[in-house]
């Protein structure tokens, strides 16, 4: 599984060449605390990279969740709007934000690697 991630701290696997998975990193859900609340795009719905696809709601905050790379929203976790938790305790499986068939897989290349994001996110 080759995850990249944003300098936005959204991490998106694109494993399925059908539809890529997004969420966000350990980084982030760390820094906003106890998630209590998601606002997930619309299916259907088609976002640039960069822009806003949705909001996360902490105890501590609300953060803006970007979309790493462009596309088409094909399939929202239905089970993290009903359970915000899922993005502290799982936040790179159970707590997934949202599914996106890429117009640009290209945008890929563009993204960090594991590695890449450890050491960006260590001086964030």
């Amino acid at each position: 599984m080759t995850i990249k991630f944003s300098k936005d701290h959204e991490w998106v696997n694109a494993a399925d060449t059908h539809a890529a998975v997004v969420g966000i990193t350990v980084h982030a859900q760390d820094a906003l605390g106890d998630v209590v609340f998601v606002d997930l795009p619309e299916v259907g719905k088609t976002f640039a990279q960069g822009e806003i696809a949705g909001v996360v709601e902490s105890v501590k905050a609300a953060a803006d969740v970007y979309m790493p790379v462009s596309g088409e929203v094909v399939e929202v976790n239905e089970a993290l709007r009903a359970d915000p938790a899922l993005a502290n305790t799982d936040p790179l499986a159970a707590g997934w934000f949202f599914k996106v068939k890429l117009s640009n897989p290209a945008e890929l290349d563009a993204l960090m690697d594991e590695t890449a994001y450890g050491e960006f996110a260590a001086n964030a």
